[in-house]
């Protein structure tokens, strides 16, 4: 038997390697020549160390590793001397046999099985094992390959470890979801793994029925669509049983606007837009000169340029006499935009919002609109028309949105004595109707006011009374006639909502409800796949061009009879939408004889102008701009506008002498309308730009004093959603030429043809004739110029025996008129042709003796054909003047 070492060469034998021979002292045949090992694979060798004595030693011929092999058998056998110290013929021992065993040497450190390890384990709970670590080592001998020790290296967890992991304190979810920790290992020998290895550990609340897998925040990017809420939300139910799943998701945008994101366009542009009846008055406009009255209110632009009055019980406006009549008929509607809530302490006291009483004398209210106690009341005193007849009075309606301090649409149709009440778009009627007599006629003026009501007579001191506390917007009133359904629904919808994707998809057994405006959506059903597919398709969807930035905030509630299920929040994120930048441009001056001035079609101010609008957009195959990255480019746009407004820089227009127009005809076909005053004009109505552009080319401007006229201007601005988008000011100043050295310039008010060009420089010739020098110029050259230079002198003399003609006409017109007589040409029309005024001041005093000889030489041309002639005579003139001008030298034309 023998033991070596592994890395060592020695084996050290049990007993000693020794051969005998009993031929001794016979010479060389008592001596041991060798020892011979029988097994091929055995890495070992004996030596003879002393012959005489037999004595061996066993050596490894290369270095052995016990992880190869652990223990080697094999046969030695020894051979004497014999005949000669060459042993060729020596004896043979009989065979031994050896083994030999290999001892380890600890040499390699405990390795993991696994890289890292993870487990999940349920709140609340003490566990024996949450779950097993394992190292091995490759040392050959139990001592050596087997791991007497683990630890967890991580300090202040509340984890052991004997092998197995286990915790020492039970873990909670709300303080601690994950834990980390790192293990190492000690082998028999006392060798630590090179390596630590980590673990994490997962802590589940405790299972509650509820929704899993929602979205905390959805992005929304203007423009795409429809977009889902909850991809992957599910409903966990711990496996308890369903028996009917009631789920209702809601869409809160009580912070934005009036409720949600609406159209934003101008009371009147949104009613020309959904089809109302023409005729409604808003009371509460925006403040300008023309409309005063709300100056002094409080005024909150809102978050999307919605026109918000704040109301906190001090404020009140009175509407001018001339904006309303003061008796409304049989058929009227009353509309406004109401967000209210409970006044603490105050709930004894009327709230008005409209009122009609008297002014003076005494205090009577004709009608009045008002909330009291939560509740809404409108009130219609008639005049007296029956004696002794009782008729409807007050009405009143209890609901909760008229204290939910929240927005909504109030609209009041009267067909007296039906009053019908509209709250977004939905029907009530009143479940109160108080019958009073009618009111006695009186000769007592009435005066109409929002926010409360006026107190005029029984009264030392006229005042508001009554006052209203919350916010109101677009207050209309249109008497002679009631709006239907349609209309107000149209009026007050929201263009973002909830939508449901793939409907056709949806499974049948799920029933589904959305409120009028889509804000809320209710689903049931009994399964609970259909419930999840259901929910997944729940979508967020914006229909605006621009809709308004920031967050909308979803609620979504379960009810089911088995189990209760726990509500969640969320948020959708609509991102900032490219905003559009619109651009006026055209002629910025303008000089016109002072005759067309006097005209009945006037002068036309923005015959030239052109609005666009352009936006900044990045390319569909580069990602969105960041602030490192270059911004996208301009791209044009199809815009809508709402209003444009040609405001008179400056004194107001003189209304005797002075105004502005449009050609009969230019809103035709399209959803425009005009309002016309000292101070400007407004054009609005929901249309495209080329409408606008088409309906601004025709504002004209005409002046019946043009002598005392030098100049005017005009500012031109355009906005699209109710001024949350403006134009730029584009600026027009009109000149009125009244001398003949002005009138050298006139040419620059006819525009070129657009095949002609105009050279705005003498190297703009040579440009033309590229193959002529211009130090030389040729004969065709020098001949076109004189032949300009000529039409040029024809030109100034025609408009010089203009301007004498005209100054004879004013001569002889002021002689003839009164001293007191008011100069009064509504109907007349002036049409001014310089060529045939040329020819008119010139010919003179032809015309009697070519009359004289007309009346003796042609008796026989009746007068019809003799209007006739002069009529063509007319017409061909212009045509001759059109011709002479485009010859004219366009040097001086400006743009």
């Amino acid at each position: 038997h023998g033991v070596i070492t592994e890395n060592t060469d020695i084996v050290m034998l049990d007993p000693p390697l020794v051969a005998l021979d009993k031929d001794a002292p016979i010479p060389y045949a008592g001596e041991i020549c060798a020892f011979n090992i029988h097994g091929l694979e055995a890495p070992f060798e004996a030596v003879v160390l002393n012959g005489t004595s037999g004595e061996g030693q066993l050596r490894a011929r290369r270095l052995i590793d016990c992880e190869l092999q652990k223990e080697y058998t094999f046969i030695i056998q020894a051979h004497d001397c014999g005949s000669g110290p060459g042993g060729t013929e020596g004896k043979k021992s009989h065979k031994a046999v050896v083994h030999i065993q290999v001892n380890d040497v600890n040499e390699f450190a405990p390795v993991f099985r696994e890289p890292h390890y993870r487990a999940a384990v349920t709140e609340g709970k003490i566990y024996d094992t949450i779950m097993q670590v394992e190292a091995t080592d490759q040392d050959c001998s139990p001592q050596y390959s087997q791991i007497c020790n683990y630890q967890i290296t991580t300090s202040n967890t509340p984890f052991a470890i004997d092998r197995n992991i286990r915790n020492t304190e039970k873990l909670n979810y709300d303080r601690q979801q994950q834990y980390e920790i790192l293990v190492t290992a000690w082998d028999c020998g006392q060798k630590r793994a090179l390596h630590n290895v980590p673990v994490r550990i997962d802590v589940k609340p405790v299972c509650k029925p509820g929704w899993q897998g929602s979205n905390k925040q959805v992005d929304y990017e203007p423009g795409t669509g429809s977009k889902q809420l909850f991809p992957k939300m599910h409903l966990e139910t711990c496996g308890g049983p369903l028996s009917s799943v009631r789920t209702t998701v809601e869409l809160q945008t009580s912070h934005i606007g009036k409720g949600c994101d609406r159209e934003t366009y101008s009371e009147k542009s949104l009613q020309k837009l959904c089809g109302a009846s023409s005729g409604s008055t808003d009371l509460l406009p925006a403040p300008s000169p023309a409309t005063n009255w709300t100056v002094n209110l409080v005024s909150d632009s809102g978050r999307d340029s919605d026109l918000i009055f704040r109301f906190d019980g001090h404020q009140a406006a009175k509407i001018p006499d001339r904006v309303v009549l003061q008796n409304l008929t049989d058929q009227f509607t009353i509309a406004t935009w109401m967000k209210h809530g409970p006044s603490p302490g105050l709930r004894a006291e009327k709230e008005t919002l409209l009122c009609n009483s008297d002014k003076t004398e005494m205090n009577r209210h004709h009608y009045s609109l008002y909330v009291h106690n939560c509740r809404l009341v409108f009130l219609l005193r008639r005049d007296f028309t029956q004696v002794d007849t009782f008729r409807p009075a007050e009405f009143h309606w209890k609901l909760e949105q008229i204290c939910d301090k929240e927005w909504h649409y109030y609209v009041i149709n009267v067909e007296f004595p039906v009053v019908t009440l509209y709250v977004d778009g939905v029907t009530y009627d009143p479940y109160l109707v108080t019958d009073d007599w009618p009111i006695h006629p009186s000769q007592i003026d009435m005066q109409l006011t929002v926010g409360a009501c006026w107190q005029g007579g029984e009264v030392t001191k006229p005042r508001f009374t009554q006052y209203f506390r919350g916010s109101l917007s677009g207050l209309t009133i249109r008497p002679g006639k009631i709006e239907s359904q349609k209309v107000i629904s149209c009026l007050q919808a929201c263009k973002e909502g909830l939508d449901i994707n793939s409907l056709e998809s949806l499974d049948k057994s799920i029933k589904f409800h959305f409120n009028p405006a889509q804000s809320i959506l209710v689903m049931e059903g009994d399964d609970l796949g259909n419930i999840n597919a259901a929910v997944r398709k729940v979508s967020y969807i914006n229909s605006r061009q621009f809709p308004t930035p920031g967050i909308r905030r979803l609620h979504i509630s379960t009810l089911d009879t088995c189990i209760t299920i726990p509500d969640i929040d969320a948020v959708v994120m609509v991102q900032q939408p490219s905003e559009p930048r619109i651009t006026i441009t055209g002629v910025e001056k303008l000089s016109w004889l002072a005759a067309d001035f006097r005209s009945s079609e006037g002068i036309a101010l923005f015959q030239d102008v052109h609005i666009i609008s352009t936006v900044t957009t990045t390319p569909a195959e580069e990602p969105r701009p960041t602030p490192t990255r270059r911004p996208g480019v301009l791209e044009e746009i199809i815009h809508n506008l709402d209003y444009c407004d040609v405001l008179v820089l400056g004194e107001e227009l003189d209304p005797q002498f002075e105004a502005l127009q449009l050609q009969q005809g230019a809103l035709l076909r399209k959803h425009l309308d005009v309002t016309n005053s000292t101070s400007g004009m407004s054009i609005y109505g929901v249309d495209s730009m080329s409408n606008y552009e088409q309906v601004i080319r025709q504002v004209r401007y005409y002046s019946r004093q043009p002598k005392s006229l030098l100049e005017r201007r005009f500012r031109l601005t355009c906005s699209e959603l109710n001024g949350r988008y403006t134009s730029n000011e584009f600026s027009l100043e009109v000149k009125a030429m009244h001398n003949s050295e002005d009138e050298d310039h006139i040419s620059h008010i006819i525009a070129p043809p657009q095949y002609m060009q105009v050279a705005h420089h003498p190297s703009m010739l040579q440009e033309l004739f590229p193959s002529h020098s211009s130090d030389v110029p040729n004969a065709a050259t020098v001949l076109i110029v004189m032949c300009i230079a000529a039409l040029v002198v024809v030109a100034v003399l025609g408009i010089y025996r203009i301007h004498l003609t005209h100054q004879q006409e004013m001569k002889l017109a002021e002689s003839i008129k009164e001293p007191d007589e008011t100069w009064n040409d509504s109907a007349l029309t002036i049409t001014v042709n310089p060529m045939e005024a040329a020819e008119d001041g010139s010919d003179e005093e032809e015309d009697e003796e070519e009359e004289e000889e007309r009346d003796d030489d042609d008796d026989d041309i009746t007068s019809v054909e003799s209007d006739d002639s002069e009529e063509e005579m007319d017409d061909q003139l212009p045509r001759v003047q059109c011709k002479t001008v485009q010859k004219w030298d366009k040097t001086t034309i400006s743009y």
